[in-house]
């Protein structure tokens, strides 16, 4: 087994997805003309992709619209677990909503399981779908009652489980539920046959072209950044992540974003087959995948509020001690780290944006379940449009909210983003932008102001004002992946200050001094 001292020697330089790494995807053009389609899908991850091939099949005329490139979202970053065992939920949304609808979580994300596997089958797609039983297991004794609980909801509901006291792999728990016939895959090499679906039914998608406006007088008006094209259609879909269009739905108050992170190692010793999730802090997820003929271990977890982690790069060190124990480590090709939103009430919002703003569409906050919650975007957002009716649409609309039981989080939540405004506000900052060495960035202090620098390799310095341009927040500087993370919302820019992640459309500011 590897040595806890050298925990740190395997990991690679720079973050980079295994899923991104073993896909050839399509280029696409920016938008460059105005263009009118039925339907206009913001967002081109698994909600989007799924949505547009569906409709598409329907004969109606879509149009994708990435601010990047498709599939290099947290969709190109997931750790694709295709499951309806969602850590500790069932006994929480029982509390919530009752027998019935937690009933209806169930098996709506049963149903988005059957449509990835009939979509496989229908297309002959090779995606590495695989069956595997699914484990959540608890480490503490001093907690086990929580997980007897959450088995307890399982019985109530019918949900199908077994309780386990061992697990198939050497890690020892106080308990576990085994969830049979669930499911991975390789994400990317599952939607790109989608993507050409989409092409074929004569579905237009579009690269780096952000939309910043939505103008709702006639035919609904898209506007692309600075205002330089239009797109004209009936209906409107975001699926960009964080809602590119807000619709007076605050959303911004009732979402927050968490990072997480995975390290894809060569074991040393067989891994036995499974995935899991522990129940328990840390957070710890793991699961297989094929590279180059062999068999990869995914160790994931290390879950922080984006800008809120101390040292990102120990996340993926945390990681690697984690699976060096369990299974030893030859190597570790690929370590990548992904965004999650999270809703008050850990149920996704999909449906129509705000109660009036018929023909307007949203998709998020999937809770680190995008594989089938993104599917059931697509499912859901597919009937509305097409004027069907369908079973989860009363439980996952975004017009749900009352006090109860999601109250106390807004509070709590914006609490959290208020510290977080006025902590970045004050006090200076002793270093400079001499201080920081090669390869290095950080908040220093530049014209006797706070400022974001970088400096890379060859000594070129980065200077951005890192007041975020979504609501102001202080960004903070992430070392792992060498981006500016925003605590209060999750807006993610590069070290040239780009926006990667919103809900911030605006880059950045560079300040002087960028050589």
């Amino acid at each position: 087994m590897q040595p806890s001292d050298s925990v740190s020697r395997h990991l690679p330089q720079f973050p980079e997805s295994l899923w991104r790494a073993t896909t050839e995807l399509l280029s696409f053009p920016r938008l460059n003309e105005d263009i009118q389609v039925d339907t206009a899908i913001v967002g081109a991850g698994i909600a989007g992709i799924t949505t547009a091939y569906l409709l598409s099949r329907q004969g109606c005329k879509v149009a994708l619209l990435e601010a990047g490139s498709i599939l290099n979202g947290t969709t190109g970053h997931t750790t694709a677990k295709i499951s309806a065992q969602h850590g500790m939920l069932y006994d929480e949304l029982l509390n919530h909503f009752g027998e019935e609808k937690t009933q209806m979580y169930y098996q709506a994300n049963r149903d988005a399981m059957n449509l990835i596997q009939k979509t496989v089958s229908d297309l002959n797609i090779d995606c590495d779908l695989k069956p595997e039983n699914a484990y959540l297991y608890m480490e503490s004794d001093d907690e086990l009652q929580k997980l007897q609980k959450e088995f307890d909801a399982y019985i109530k509901l019918g949900i199908p489980g077994q309780w386990r006291d061992k697990l198939p792999i050497h890690l020892n728990v106080s308990g576990a539920i085994e969830m049979p016939d669930q499911a991975q895959f390789h994400p990317l090499q599952y939607l790109k046959p989608l993507v050409d679906e989409i092409l074929k039914a004569g579905g237009r998608i579009f690269e780096q072209t952000t939309i910043t406006t939505l103008e709702k007088d006639g035919p609904f008006t898209l506007t692309t950044y600075q205002g330089k094209h239009k797109v004209r259609c009936t209906h409107v879909v975001s699926a960009s992540h964080f809602p590119f269009f807000d619709g007076g739905g605050m959303y911004f108050t009732r979402l927050h974003a968490e990072r997480s992170y995975v390290v894809a190692f060569k074991p040393e010793t067989a891994f036995a087959g499974g995935t899991y999730l522990s129940a328990d802090n840390p957070k710890r997820s793991l699961r297989t995948a094929s590279w180059n003929g062999e068999e990869l271990v995914l160790a994931g977890g290390e879950n922080h509020k984006t800008g809120q982690g101390i040292c990102t790069h120990s996340h993926y060190e945390e990681l690697e001690q984690f699976g060096g124990k369990l299974f030893g480590i030859k190597s570790i090709p690929f370590r990548w780290s992904a965004q999650d939103l999270v809703t008050l009430d850990k149920v996704p919002y999909i449906g129509q944006i705000t109660s009036g703003d018929e023909g307007i569409y949203v998709a998020t906050g999937f809770n680190k379940w995008g594989m089938t919650q993104g599917t059931l975007s697509g499912m859901i957002l597919s009937d509305q449009i097409l004027g069907k009716d369908n079973p989860y649409t009363t439980l996952y609309t975004p017009s749900r909210f009352k006090a109860d039981p999601s109250f106390k989080n807004f509070v709590v939540q914006n609490a959290d983003v208020a510290k977080h405004f006025v902590a970045g506000k004050v006090g200076l900052l002793e270093r400079n932008a001499e201080d920081l060495q090669p390869d290095e960035g950080g908040v220093i202090t530049h014209d006797g102001k706070r400022a974001g620098g970088y400096k890379d390799a060859k000594g070129n310095l980065y200077l951005v004002d890192t007041t975020c341009t979504h609501l102001g927040c202080e960004c903070e500087w992430n070392d792992a992946e060498r981006t500016w993370d925003c605590p209060c919302h999750g807006s993610r820019f590069n070290y040239e200050g780009a926006v990667i992640e919103g809900p911030a459309t605006e880059p950045l500011e560079k300040l002087d001094g960028h050589e």
